[in-house]
């Protein structure tokens, strides 16, 4: 057998997987599985006859561009599109301001070829996204973690996060955060921090990496378009690299996203794409523009918010039901996920094993933490399961959290006392 080791690199001794995608793998193993773990959008929710409809009028075969290499910047229609769309959440941006990436994901990867080396420093959000994660340390970023309030991240904490790694020397390439319904806390960054932020990152010189994929998804009962205005439509240095998705509001399947940044930027971006795949399926493209351009989009979106947030009061009423004041979470006001607390007595890495055995999965705390930390708490994503799978999940979940809480107890009952040790 050929010993492998001494063929990779060391970028590629670093890698780490997905601890999201390993979950999911989960679903042909476990007969009847109900996952809280990836936070996949609906598929009732999808325009399934509107899409068939745009499919067939695409693929006459009238024009062959449809199925064609095409530019690495994106399908011109739907790049010129984007500059509406982005005008509409407060952002100007010209054509040579964006780029078409595939999917959010390989916005990330580009963003990390471009700014970061070996040992540079990435400011994230504790805790942060874990395509974030992956994405930096497979570029051999060192991340670093800020800590957040109720109303997103502490900005007294990052200032002295950044004084403290500059004055050790160490290179910030940009600070990461998702302040749209974060992933996996659900926080909303308030306006105010939003300006103070940008403030912030002008005295110190650092750029921000604004990660949007679930701001149009706000709740009616709690936010609204106002709240979720991006940190970029208030830039006027040019110091926010913008990322947006179509996954969360049309389908993931297409696998079309987007960076909004300046052009030096974009220029450097592009070069990076060159080398990862030419360009976006040149199918999927069309798709999503015919989908903006027929007004598709707009008109599903006010039902997309509504059955994610039906599906947030169901999970948040079966936890309640269930666990009662054995759990808590920051109250989500739009996007996919509950950042759930359970008791301190209970490790949800640990806790995993006794989920699976009833046939339920989440992501432990511990994939979205910088630091090493285990913790009690779990990212449980409602926005896949419609309500009565949740119930059922979560009725699952609480037994395996009962099960792991006796296990403790029984467990501090049978240990020698302080008195009975020996000195």
């Amino acid at each position: 057998m050929i010993d492998y080791d001494g063929c990779f690199s060391r970028a590629a001794g670093t890698m780490q997987e997905s601890a999201i995608r390993k979950m999911g793998g989960m679903a042909g193993r476990v007969p009847d599985l109900i996952s809280f773990a990836p936070g996949f959008p609906a598929p009732e929710m999808f325009a399934w006859e509107e899409f068939r409809d745009v499919a067939q009028s695409l693929l006459t075969g009238s024009d062959p561009t449809v199925l064609q290499y095409g530019a690495t910047r994106g399908y011109r229609p739907l790049v010129e599109a984007l500059t509406q769309i982005l005008a509409d959440r407060g952002i100007t941006a010209a054509f040579e301001n964006l780029m078409v990436t595939t999917g959010s994901q390989q916005a990330l990867d580009l963003t990390a070829r471009v700014f970061i080396d070996p040992g540079s420093v990435v400011l994230v959000e504790l805790p942060t996204y874990t395509g974030g994660i992956t994405a930096f340390n497979n570029s051999q970023a060192t991340l670093v973690g800020v800590r957040q309030d109720t109303d997103g991240i502490d900005l007294e904490d990052l200032d002295r996060v950044a004084a403290r790694e500059r004055a050790a020397g160490r290179r910030i390439a940009f600070l990461y955060l998702v302040p749209n319904f974060q992933n996996p806390t659900g926080l909303l960054l308030s306006q105010e921090k939003r300006r103070r932020l940008l403030e912030w990152a002008a005295q110190r010189n650092v750029l921000i990496v604004e990660d949007d994929p679930y701001g149009a998804l706000h709740f009616d009962d709690v936010a609204s378009a106002a709240d979720t205005r991006p940190i970029k439509a208030d830039d006027r240095e040019g110091r926010v690299v913008y990322i947006s998705s179509f996954s969360k509001t049309v389908a993931p399947g297409f696998r079309v996203a987007w960076i909004a940044a300046p052009l030096p930027i974009v220029a450097k971006l592009e070069v990076a794409k060159q080398a990862a795949d030419l360009c976006t399926g040149g199918l999927d493209q069309r798709i999503i523009f015919e989908v903006w351009q027929r007004g598709i989009l707009a008109s599903r979106l006010p039902a997309l918010r509504s059955c994610y947030q039906e599906r947030r009061t169901a999970m948040v009423q079966a936890l309640r039901r269930e666990l009662g004041d054995l759990v808590s979470w920051p109250e989500p006001k739009g996007g996919f996920f509950l950042w759930t607390a359970f008791p301190e007595q209970v490790n949800t890495d640990a806790l995993l094993t006794r989920a699976v055995a009833r046939a339920v999965v989440y992501v432990a705390g511990s994939a979205f933490y910088v630091d090493g930390r285990s913790s009690n708490l779990a990212r449980l994503a409602f926005s896949a399961a419609p309500p009565a799978r949740i119930d059922e999940g979560v009725r699952r979940l609480a037994a395996a959290v009962r099960e792991e809480l006796d296990a403790a107890r029984a467990s501090e009952l049978s240990a020698p006392s302080a008195q009975g040790r020996p000195a």
